[in-house]
């Protein structure tokens, strides 16, 4: 078992306890993980993660020296420190986000909190909170005016002071970027964007060069400067060349820009621009995958690589043979697994190594590049052991129009890997969201009760360039429920799958695909669930978050189609073509995919005279963020599928408060 230098990072983050002998432990994947981000601090002395609590998200601060917890920030119930970056050496800069389901992206709120490295002087530095909101005896809450504001560069050189993104709360406003007191929240204007709602990339010096941006048109836009003093030009119009263009940083030198591309084909690249003499050249592509993560040398905000997911995950970089592709390679073949440097001292010296694989969750290592010595610190889920979790693989198949789909395949540890039961997984989103292969305690749970589990990234999916997002526009329970079709029918052609052994499940948009996968495709799938599903298509221009400002309202036009075309396309009006036993969950306070498209799909099949199965669940949104309602949702799941595929159930566990539909 892996050693743990850091232990629990709070009091609040601690596993389940055993649930009795036989089945699946749900508490085992149910546990949360100790933290979800860690950095080190610019001098090395301390690191920081945030830790997941319940409907929540805190930050602890640790002195790596005794790994003792010298500070912790805990804000409000829903609210998460989404962002967190290290000033100096003893101040950190916290950016806030709100989600009410765990499903749910988060939104970041604008929301800047300063806090010190020992938990003291924590006040918020800009936001629009006031000082009723309550956000904890260590927080002081200055009113800041009605802005968002985003962290835009730390200044290394510069301990007091860093350069904030600043846009008032109306409509096209202007964005500028600051200067912020750090201790403060003293701000000066530095620049002002030339588009609204824009972010800016900045050179070494710290001088404003990019501004990013969605004009009136909906369309990105990116402009350039030479500097301070000179005047934005547009670099880039998607609304004229039909591709998006965005900067990532600059050369050591200052002297050629990076730009990530999108192409007509195939997926993005990285290529460097020269302002000078307007030349461009192509640094880096894969020919599967975009670049999911830059990589900077470390030290500094040179970009240098990418780590490429998707499928098999790996680094690539500018130049293979240089200081920093050697650094990764060395890595690499030490641990055994892919790495990223997530973050490293200010002056490069030691850098804070991420390890991981689909059987492993992530370890963490100190690396010091001088002496060339490694040292564990701390692992997602110390509790997990690699060795014991299912096997994941990547999968490459053809769809019946000849594009190209990748996903990933999840099979029980210790068995065979012939006519196995399968549940097919559809994910969430789903534009612009893809399965990665990175650890899921879901399919691991899945493939403990003895299933295979399928993911594929369907068109619409993120990670694999312009033309497979674009291919998902108004495909919804078309082509792009044909992608999820011809992959279950490739792992029943390739042996994997038992073809009379096969359920599908999703949530979100992934039990909208599961509902259609049964419409689409009588006969192979053996039955459907669905946690927090849409199932009335036109329903989402009316209730929902979604369509709650113009910009959603064009969303759901554009890739979804008008309402009166979806009516054919929506599971609702499709019951009585089901006809397998379904499972469905819904949380009460549903604000993405509300609770009356659940209910409105149970009465259906209900009529129909479908088997189902409805859980609701008070006091819970866009997912379940009460372990005990997870463990009562989960073992229903477990239950549903044990009576149609024959795989193990859960172990008895205290039930959670879901209304079980008669």
């Amino acid at each position: 078992m892996r050693r743990i230098v850091l232990a629990a990072l709070l009091c609040a983050v601690v596993g389940g306890t055993s649930a009795g002998t036989g089945g699946v432990d749900l508490d085992r994947y149910l546990r949360q993980e100790a933290f979800a981000d860690i950095k080190i601090s610019p001098g090395g002395e301390y690191v920081a993660a945030t830790v997941p609590i319940e409907a929540g998200t805190a930050l602890a601060i640790y002195r790596i020296a005794d790994m003792k917890m010298v500070g912790t920030f805990r804000p409000p119930r829903n609210n998460h420190a989404h962002t967190f970056d290290w000033v100096s050496n003893e101040r950190l800069l916290v950016g806030m986000a709100q989600k009410l389901g765990v499903l749910d992206r988060p939104a970041p709120t604008g929301e800047l909190f300063g806090i010190n490295a020992n938990g003291k002087g924590g006040e918020l530095l800009v936001g629009y909170r006031t000082a009723e909101t309550g956000l904890g005896t260590n927080i002081k809450v200055k009113p800041a005016g009605m802005v968002a504001a985003f962290l835009t560069d730390e200044l290394k050189d510069d301990d007091r002071n860093v350069l904030v993104a600043v846009t008032p709360f109306t409509d096209n406003a202007a964005t500028q970027i600051e200067r912020m007191d750090v201790s403060t929240g003293r701000r000066n204007a530095v620049a002002r964007a030339p588009i609204a709602q824009a972010a800016f990339t900045t050179d070494a010096r710290g001088e404003v060069r990019f501004a990013y941006g969605v004009g009136p048109d909906q369309k990105k836009k990116l402009y350039y400067r030479a500097g301070a003093s000179s005047e934005w030009i547009l670099l880039h119009d998607e609304a004229l060349n039909p591709r998006n263009e965005a900067a990532i940083g600059f050369s050591a030198d200052g002297r050629l820009a990076y730009l990530q591309v999108e192409q007509a084909e195939g997926p993005d690249v990285i290529v460097s621009w020269d302002p000078q003499s307007n030349e461009r050249r192509t640094v880096l592509r894969d020919e599967i995958a975009d670049p999911a993560r830059i990589i900077h040398r470390p030290g500094t905000q040179v970009p240098v690589g990418a780590l490429f997911m998707g499928t098999t995950p790996r680094t690539r970089f500018f130049d293979e043979t240089s200081e920093d592709a050697r650094l990764y390679r060395s890595l690499e073949t030490a641990l055994g697994a892919p790495v990223y440097i997530t973050s490293s001292t200010r002056n490069g010296s030691t850098v804070l190594v991420e390890s991981w694989s689909g059987r492993n969750p992530g370890d963490f290592y100190l690396y010091d590049t001088l002496g060339k010595r490694a040292r564990h610190l701390i692992s997602r889920s110390d509790w997990i052991d690699p060795a014991q979790s299912a096997d994941v693989r990547a999968i490459t198949l053809q769809a019946r129009d000849g594009r190209p789909l990748h996903g990933f395949l999840t099979v029980p540890p210790g068995g065979p890997m012939r006519a196995l039961p399968m549940v097919v997984v559809p994910h969430g989103g789903p534009i612009g969201v893809l399965d990665d292969g990175t650890y899921s305690t879901e399919t691991q749970m899945l493939a403990a009760a003895g299933y295979a589990v399928l993911q594929v990234n369907f068109r619409g999916s993120a990670g694999y360039g312009r033309a497979h997002a674009q291919a998902a526009r108004k495909q919804w329970g078309a082509a792009m429920q044909d992608d999820v079709t011809d992959a279950t029918r490739w792992a029943i052609e390739q042996g994997i799958a038992d073809r009379e052994r096969i359920c599908i499940y999703g949530a979100s948009y992934g039990a909208y695909a599961a509902l259609m996968g049964t419409v689409r495709e009588p006969g192979l799938y053996r039955c459907a669930a669905g946690y927090v599903g849409i199932y009335d298509l036109p329903l989402m221009y009316a209730r929902g978050d979604i369509q709650s400002d113009e910009s959603g309202l064009i969303y759901l036009r554009e890739w979804l189609g008008r309402p009166k075309d979806l009516v054919e396309r929506s599971p609702v009006n499709l019951a009585a073509q089901v006809g397998v036993p379904v499972l469905l969950a819904a949380g009460r306070e549903d604000q993405r995919a509300p609770v009356v498209h659940t209910e409105r799909m149970e009465a259906a099949l209900k009529q129909a005279g479908t088997p189902v199965q409805a859980l609701y669940y008070k006091n819970e949104g866009h997912g379940l963020y009460n372990l005990a309602n997870q463990r009562d949702y989960y073992g229903h799941l477990l239950g549903f599928l044990s009576r149609s595929l024959g795989g193990a159930t859960a172990q008895v566990t205290a039930a959670g408060n879901a209304e079980k539909a008669p």
